[in-house]
């Protein structure tokens, strides 16, 4: 459980506090890398913030996105991805892995399903998968399939 003390605020309100939850192994493993060997040797022990500079102080959005912007250029990945991008990507890996979606919109901090609707970018795949699962029982599907009632 990470506790994140500046998120995302309302219109005209102060950043909220939440606690989200790492439901992939490989981010908690990402992170406790981070806590046990790199963080360390920034020698900021006390500093309350998780994720600091070399000089000591908390890491702030806009060095994020410059790193980000950065990275993305030298790898030559589409000008539409910010940092945001990775947001839209945690909701959309959980739905497609079959999270309810109750759970991923508290993840995220939304107040109304339509606010994690619109972060929900799923592939042909699973869209194609849903649909077959969505028309199974008009199609007769639990029968062996469209055509097969009362065939012998």
């Amino acid at each position: 459980m990470l506790n994140v003390r500046y998120g995302k605020a309302k219109r005209g309100q102060p950043p909220r506090r939440r606690n989200v939850a790492s439901v992939m192994d490989w981010a908690v493993e990402a992170v406790a890398d981070y806590v046990e060997n790199v963080r360390p040797r920034f020698g900021c022990e006390d500093h309350p913030a998780l994720w600091v500079t070399e000089r000591g102080g908390r890491v702030k959005p806009a060095e994020i996105n410059a790193r980000f912007v950065a990275y993305r250029d030298a790898l030559k990945l589409p000008v539409v991805l910010v940092p945001h991008s990775l947001r839209h990507s945690y909701v959309t890996h959980l739905t497609e892995d079959g999270v309810d979606r109750r759970f991923i919109q508290a993840q995220v901090g939304h107040e109304n399903d339509s606010s994690t609707a619109v972060y929900t970018h799923v592939s042909d795949d699973f869209m194609n998968a849903a649909l077959r699962r969505a028309l199974a029982p008009a199609l007769g599907a639990e029968n062996g399939g469209p055509g097969r009632k009362g065939r012998r």
